[in-house]
């Protein structure tokens, strides 16, 4: 009896401190901030950490895809791919897009200035421009496949219709990354618009209000108040850019299939190639460190061109 007695007051004294402890502030706050982080780093960890440590792995084997074992062959793969030159053609391609997207930012800037400064109903516009950007690429492949056939496409008929000669847009590889380009910048250009606009309401309409009172002419606005403020918009807008054109795939990939001659394959669809027609997972492993290592650096790069801090 003395002894339950006794064990009884220990509970209540432990409960008692465990509510004292509870009711502590800052042991609330840690306890709501470790509750908050939990999922999220689990998360972090179950979807990206463990991916990459995983992806880092592979690249390092001979692994087909199938096989439960991973035969540990070194740097082998990473050998293969600096030294075999089909590999490293395939950036051509992956050039070009790069090149006409970036080409196209001024296009795009302007645009984006348009219809903040000047067109009525920009909404409506924004809309429209944006469009492309949400529909499925599948479906954009497949309705320029149409447009670019070379017996019964739109464009040929027209060409036909004007007394021309028909071009062949997807089977001469002379031009073939151009009109698949041209694809990649009707479905891309809007979100580096809607991205400008942003920012061109982003800045204070007092400093540009300041500028017109001052006798600043649009161009002075637009050197010396407007792409200042750019920058970070701009940034944005160029690893987009970088990022898209390296990782190419379903407009090739569903087009053209790489062809003609693989004129057109990229290199995001020369690694799913690897691995899965050719089943060598460890070198299409190794493609995609290396793509991501080429995005960091690009990355890196247009922060320096443009003096971005951190």
């Amino acid at each position: 009896m003395a002894e339950s007695l006794v064990l009884e007051r220990e509970n209540n004294i432990e409960k008692k401190t465990l509510k004292q402890f509870l009711r502590n502030k800052e042991v609330q706050k840690k306890l709501l901030l470790i509750t908050f982080l939990f999922i999220p780093t689990v998360m972090l960890l179950s979807f990206i950490i463990y991916p990459a440590l995983k992806l880092v792995y592979i690249s390092l084997t001979d692994w087909n895809g199938i096989s439960e074992s991973y035969n540990f062959i070194g740097f082998e793969n990473f050998k293969t791919l600096f030294t075999s030159k089909s590999l490293w053609t395939t950036l051509k391609a992956n050039s070009i897009y790069f090149t006409l997207h970036f080409l196209l930012i001024p296009v795009e800037l302007y645009i984006a200035f348009l219809l903040d400064r000047f067109i009525k109903g920009s909404e409506f516009f924004k809309s429209i421009f944006f469009m492309p950007y949400i529909i499925n690429g599948v479906a954009v492949a497949y309705m320029f496949s149409f447009l670019y056939s070379s017996e019964d496409g739109v464009l040929n008929a027209a060409l036909e219709l004007m007394k021309m000669s028909k071009i062949g847009w997807l089977s001469d590889p002379e031009i073939v990354n151009y009109s698949l380009a041209g694809v990649s910048l009707w479905r891309f250009t809007g979100m580096p618009i809607i991205l400008f606009l942003a920012g061109l309401q982003s800045i204070p309409k007092d400093m540009l209000e300041a500028a017109v009172i001052d006798g600043a002419s649009v161009f002075q606005q637009f050197s010396k108040i407007i792409m200042p403020n750019m920058k970070t918009v701009t940034s944005i807008v160029l690893f987009l850019n970088a990022r898209g054109a390296l990782m190419v795939f379903d407009i090739p990939f569903v087009m053209t299939s790489g062809g003609p001659k693989e004129s057109s394959a990229t290199f995001a669809l020369n690694l799913v190639k690897i691995a899965f027609e050719f089943e060598n997972f460890g070198l299409a492993a190794s493609m995609a460190i290396v793509l991501i290592v080429m995005i960091l650096l690009l990355s890196k790069l247009q922060d320096r061109l443009l003096n971005m801090k951190g």
